[in-house]
């Protein structure tokens, strides 16, 4: 626990000092990007080092090393072609079962992926930096680590759509899928939230969103068409979250202030805005689907952006200060939550392990 706080404060006041939008020099590099650099190079170098070296910390690490065993055996594996592809790469130039370097791997590319699309695309990137930590995304790459470079390039993809550059959005979620597919679902989703709606569009989306409510077994049929594997096992349980649907229910509340405003006729704060009210939307109507979380995460993750864009659009420095720190009070509480349950079976990113000091536990085929 200790150690996590170290990193999250130590980057944290790092990420201060990085200006996002600097002014550039007329003699080349200028003193604030030599300063972006170096932070940004020691951000990414603390939370590399502390991803690639762990050992059998998250809730499915033993699980990827028996797929990695499997898929060197060539039997069969639920996994994409990418991993396994990426799996057979490692192993056969390491000449034995490396699985440390496969997470290393993901690591460093999930890990980039993130830090470029914060730095590209945020108004203020000391705060959105401050949100994807105390928002446990960063930590909970250490589990289902093949979703997590989905979500990183889902992230990144945004500036696509928000440029309607289509066939780089398009080829960049085709490539992806090769490693986690359900990050074809934001094809559809961040198309229609790139949409300016009506009034009396939204009201019949609303309507067709109450037909999750009573063709819930049609749906579950949809879903284990898309992912066999979950047919007659317990991942067929669906579930929402509580703290996520108000989460977006305050992220709501907040940007219907600036709707008029700032929101409506800037093509970047609406897309942001219906991710978020598509998310709720998912969160309270579609909770019996087993792959909610996963979904939703697609469109929330928006929120490090649009948090960030909002206090932007703020003009009173009084009222700035007030929402800056309502924002930054909710997300050190979000933190605080998300590290008590640090220790349970669905994240077991506590105790951390290191290779340096842990051997590796038994996976399934060590005991057949």
């Amino acid at each position: 626990m200790i150690l996590y706080l170290a990193v999250a404060v130590g980057t944290v006041l790092l990420a201060v000092m990085v200006e996002n939008h600097p002014v550039p020099g007329p003699y080349g590099v200028t003193r604030q990007q030599m300063c972006n650099r170096v932070c940004l190079l020691s951000i990414f170098l603390i939370l590399f080092a502390l991803s690639a070296c762990r050992q059998n910390v998250g809730n499915d690490y033993a699980k990827y090393v028996e797929f990695m065993h499997l898929v060197n055996s060539d039997a069969y594996v639920p996994t994409e072609p990418g991993f396994n592809l990426l799996v057979k790469i490692v192993y056969g130039l390491s000449g034995f079962e490396n699985h440390l370097l496969v997470f290393a791997i993901y690591a460093f590319v999930t890990i980039f992926l993130f830090l470029l699309a914060i730095y590209e695309q945020s108004d203020d990137f000391p705060m959105t930096y401050f949100l994807f930590m105390t928002l446990g995304y960063y930590f909970q790459t250490f589990s289902t680590v093949r979703y997590y470079l989905a979500l990183a390039i889902a992230l990144y993809s945004m500036k696509f759509v928000l440029r309607r550059q289509w066939g780089r959005f398009i080829l960049l979620a085709a490539l992806g899928s090769f490693f986690h597919k359900s990050l074809l679902v934001i094809l559809p989703l961040y198309f229609l939230a790139s949409i300016t709606w009506k009034k009396w569009q939204l009201a019949l989306i609303g309507l067709f969103c109450t037909t999750f409510l009573f063709l819930q077994d049609f749906y579950l049929k949809v879903v284990v068409f898309l992912y066999p594997t979950y047919e007659d096992t317990e991942y067929l349980t669906g579930g929402t979250s509580y703290i996520n649907i108000l989460r977006c229910l305050g992220v709501l509340i907040l940007s219907l202030f600036y709707y008029r405003k700032s929101i409506r006729g800037s093509r970047r704060l609406q897309f942001y805005f219906y991710l978020n009210l598509g998310a709720l939307a998912l969160y309270v109507f579609c909770s019996f689907l087993p792959i909610i979380s996963r979904i939703g995460y697609y469109l929330t993750i928006s929120h490090i952006l649009f948090l960030p864009a909002l206090l932007k659009e703020t003009e009173k420095a009084g009222w700035k200060k007030l929402l800056r720190a309502g924002i930054i009070t909710a997300a050190v509480l979000y933190f605080a939550v998300f590290m008590s349950r640090a220790y349970d079976d669905g994240l077991l990113i506590l105790p951390y392990k290191s290779f340096f000091f842990h051997d590796m536990v038994n996976i399934l085929s060590d005991m057949n």
